[in-house]
């Protein structure tokens, strides 16, 4: 079989350097038998380049580098990558060594390409060229326009010149949070609640309620966060502190007893961000201590503090300084118990009723369930008032004079008389050896115990039946229900270790019985206790059986917090105000 002659040897030093007869400027080559057998690729479109231009030119007039001459390897490319599908090796690497500079499609992703090893020179600049498209995939590759461009961005020289930029942004950011008059809030300021998409739908309110006690002047500042109409307000923490003496030892200084508000009211500036201080009401609300004052020094006392307030950024409501009503405090008690335990969610009705005992005063509140309740109840018992979209019919009664210590009087004798000096007033609820002095209302009384009569529980209920007996409506449905205690039931009941001081606890009524039993037969033995405990055990015992009616098995939860926050009325109290200003959904 016939072989086909070879070619003569080519003469060396010639076309030792070979190139691609499509591109033009390169010596050398294959021939033109080569260049017809294999055509190049016909040049892409430039945008912006000269109808006539030179090929290979860059748009601008910057020309393309060229491959350099004499490389001999040859570049592998996938099927997906070869502009027009499947072409010949040789194409392909003649399209390598000649590629044009192209706009890139939107959008490609980079992917690596293999180049000769050379060293960037002067003026180059990567630029995106497209190689192919393949199953919805697009692919770029890099040349080299401009070398200075290139050689001056070397990593370390960028880096260099953004390093004063960088200590310029730390320096001014530094110098905005020391200038900044609270350091704690300065975020919220640079960053506002609302440009957060997260709370960009919450309603974030606060709310700021005195109680001015005889003891002491206590300020509560709640924050709520309402996520929507439908929801409820979520509390979100409360902060507290308080001062004494109460505002009631300023009746002849007034100024004095304003300026002990505005050290409290100092604290809430702080603690509220200044974007929500227009928002923000601020509500003093007096107790006991201000009832005991005659009316003008009251009210002298009550101007000074509204003029406290006026001067605040706060918003200051009309009646935003006052005396509250004893049946009114109970009310808000039930609002702030029912509201931490969750009992007023949607249209629950299984909420719990409250029991407070103060000094001079009782009150109890629930929410009835049966319509005989209703009906049996004396009118002035009924309250309905409106809350979260919901509508309450409370039985609530403040019992004057059924506090512990107007009790303590009047199992004594000694409350509707005057005191004498040297008058005794005894009990067989005291130690019989007992006589002492105490200071009740500003009057000083004298008392002790019976010498020649007998002491015990026995004697001692039958004296406190005839101050509780048949004083108190009993409703039969409360005979069934839960409540929660607070106020001096708690704290007889940790005087007498029956609860945790800090955790509180669950008792049934007849736990109080058997501590009073325990404690009125063995006075001696408590003689470190205040001299009052028997007498004050005895009259709860029979205060919640003979008075209210309970069952000796009804449970009483007794807590001063729940869930971290006081069961005070100022929660309530809040919560009303809030939603009578329309702060709220």
């Amino acid at each position: 079989m016939e072989t086909a002659p070879r070619p003569p040897p080519r003469p060396r030093g010639q076309g030792a350097r070979r190139g691609p007869p499509s591109c033009p400027g390169l010596r050398g080559g294959r021939g033109a038998a080569a260049g017809r057998r294999h055509p190049g690729p016909a040049p892409l479109p430039v945008p912006g380049a000269r109808e006539g231009a030179a090929v290979g030119a860059a748009p601008g007039g910057v020309r393309e580098r060229r491959a350099p001459l004499g490389r001999r390897r040859r570049f592998r490319r996938s099927r997906r990558c070869r502009p027009g599908g499947s072409q010949s090796r040789a194409r392909l690497s003649r399209r390598r060594r000649c590629l044009r500079p192209v706009p890139a499609a939107r959008g490609c992703r980079r992917r690596p390409r293999r180049e000769p090893p050379r060293e960037p020179g002067r003026g180059e600049e990567p630029r995106r060229v497209w190689l192919g498209a393949r199953r919805g995939r697009t692919y770029c590759s890099s040349v080299i326009a401009d070398p200075h461009l290139t050689a001056s961005r070397s990593p370390g020289k960028m880096a260099s010149s953004r390093l004063p930029i960088f200590l310029a942004l730390a320096f001014s950011s530094l110098s905005f949070v020391l200038s900044h008059s609270n350091r704690v809030m300065w975020f919220q300021d640079f960053f506002p609640p609302n440009m957060c998409p997260i709370n960009a739908k919450a309603n974030t309110f606060y709310g700021i309620m005195f109680d001015a006690g005889s003891t002491g002047t206590r300020i509560h500042i709640y924050t709520f966060v309402q996520k929507s109409p439908e929801n409820l307000p979520e509390l979100e923490g409360e902060i507290f502190e308080s001062v004494k003496p109460g505002l009631s030892a300023y009746a002849d200084q007034p100024e004095k007893g304003a300026e002990t508000v505005k050290r409290l009211l100092d604290m809430a500036i702080d603690a509220v961000p200044p974007h929500l201080w227009k928002k923000t009401p601020v509500v003093l609300k007096a107790t006991a201590g201000l009832r005991l004052l005659s009316e003008e020094k009251a009210q002298a006392l009550l101007l000074e503090v509204r003029e406290v307030f006026e001067e605040s950024p706060f918003l200051v409501p009309e009646d935003s300084v006052s005396i509250m009503d004893g049946s009114y405090e109970g009310i808000l008690a039930w609002i702030t118990v029912n509201f931490l335990t969750g009992q007023l969610s949607g249209q629950s009705q299984h909420t719990v009723g409250t029991l407070d005992l103060g000094g001079a005063s009782t009150q109890i509140t629930f929410l009835p369930r049966f319509e005989e309740t209703l009906k049996e109840a004396p009118g002035d018992f009924l309250t309905s008032f409106e809350m979260f979209n919901s509508t309450y019919k409370l039985y609530t009664h403040s019992y004057l004079g059924f506090g512990l210590k107007a009790a303590r009087l009047a199992i004594l004798g000694a409350l509707d008389m005057e005191a004498v000096d040297g008058q005794m007033f005894r009990s067989s609820c005291l130690p019989k050896q007992l006589e002492a002095e105490w200071h009740f209302g500003g009057v000083k009384y004298q008392y002790g115990g019976n010498k020649e009569g007998e002491t015990g529980f026995k004697p001692c209920y039958l004296e406190v039946l005839k101050v509780v007996k048949g004083k108190l409506h009993q409703p039969n449905e409360i005979r069934g229900s839960s409540f929660y205690a607070f106020s001096y039931y708690y704290d007889r009941a940790v005087d007498t270790n029956l609860i945790d001081y800090e955790q509180g606890g669950v008792l049934e009524v007849k736990d109080f019985e058997i501590k009073a039993k325990e404690v009125c037969d063995n006075m001696e033995k408590y003689n470190s206790a205040s001299p009052f405990l028997c007498m004050d055990l005895t009259y709860i015992t029979a205060l919640l059986k003979e008075g209210f009616g309970f069952r000796d098995n009804t449970l009483l939860q007794l807590t001063k917090k729940v869930n971290n926050i006081e069961t005070s009325w100022t929660l309530g109290a809040t919560f009303h105000l809030l939603q009578s200003l329309g702060l709220t959904y």
